[in-house]
């Protein structure tokens, strides 16, 4: 048997990819087998042989190409922006995952600005039960007043029960079994819900109810406002504050001790130190500019609270 892990990537984040898999492969057990994953729909000939090169005898590093067919009825406009900033597919291809590999009745999607500090074949073992899948809370937005505004009043949902989909734990079977992604597109193509985190609030709106909720140490994320936890097993560079454009990000130390062990490591120093003091606020300014659409969705007539008035939305 072998463990499937997804990352789902565009050619650009290639060499933040090769550093969470080479962590994923520096801590897989020597007794457990893996399949690695890299969806995308333009990763080079070379960025690819870069990350078959950190793959190991029991860590199989395989590439799948998402054709424009599977993705098409998503399109580019502004409700389906990530963090209200910019449209990339690659978001959306971990909700099509169960469908795309319909061997694996379970299986592990991970962002690729993680760093695995664990055994990732642990995820593996969670028993999910009837839960469609397994999650972490968002800790990164608990203390963020606009947002969690945003989870109530726009979502209708839990803040200390909306999880982050950096890191999913996918009951694949079920996604199958009950057409989610079927259910998905519906909404999609009949809604167009303004999101803030599109993918993501599909996945709490869809799943709601049928969330199991994990350890937080699996989806460790920067934040100014806790105390970092001690041995994160997952950590989850969310939102902006990457450590390879600020400096003194939480659980920095994590990443360039695996980013030292790739081929691509001068190259994160150098993108590091030339990043520029007006990009850095301008990062800080998309936070802002992503918190601004709570003001906007709010008062918008076919937002997620309206159409829940009308039925659920869950599966």
């Amino acid at each position: 048997m072998t463990i499937p892990v997804f990352y789902a990537i565009s050619d650009d984040f290639t060499k933040y990819a090769a550093v969470s898999l080479n962590s994923l492969v520096k801590n897989a057990a020597e007794d457990k087998d893996y399949t690695i994953y890299f969806l995308s729909q333009d990763l080079s000939p070379q960025h690819k042989q870069d990350l078959l090169e950190i793959g190991s005898s029991n860590v199989h590093v395989k590439f799948f190409k998402i054709n424009d067919e599977i993705v098409a009825p998503i399109q580019n406009r502004t409700e389906n922006y990530l963090r209200a900033d910019f449209f990339t597919m690659s978001i959306f291809y971990r909700l099509f995952i169960p469908d795309l590999f319909p061997q694996y009745d379970k299986a592990i999607y991970i962002d690729s600005d993680t760093i695995v500090n664990d055994d990732i074949g642990k995820l593996y073992d969670t028993e999910l039960g009837n839960n469609l899948f397994a999650a972490c809370t968002d800790s990164s937005i608990q203390f963020v007043t606009k947002m969690v505004a945003y989870i109530k009043e726009v979502l209708v949902l839990d803040p200390k029960k909306y999880i982050n989909s950096g890191m999913l734990v996918l009951n694949c079977k079920a996604f199958r079994d009950e057409n989610f992604i079927d259910h998905f597109m519906r909404l999609l193509s009949k809604y167009h819900f303004d999101c803030i985190a599109p993918d993501q609030d599909y996945l709490n709106e869809i799943g709601d109810k049928r969330i199991l909720h994990l350890d937080p140490k699996w989806d460790a994320m920067p934040n100014d406002n806790t105390e970092p936890l001690t041995n994160p097993s997952l950590i989850h560079y969310n939102l902006f504050f990457k450590p390879w454009h600020f400096k003194n990000v939480q659980y920095e130390e994590y990443f360039w001790k695996s980013a030292k062990e790739t081929k691509f490591y001068n190259d994160l120093l150098t993108e590091l130190n030339t990043y520029t003091d007006k990009q850095r606020a301008e990062d800080r300014h998309k936070l802002d500019h992503m918190l601004a659409k709570e003001d906007k969705t709010i008062n918008d007539p076919y937002n997620w609270a309206n159409v829940k008035k009308q039925g659920p939305v869950s599966l």
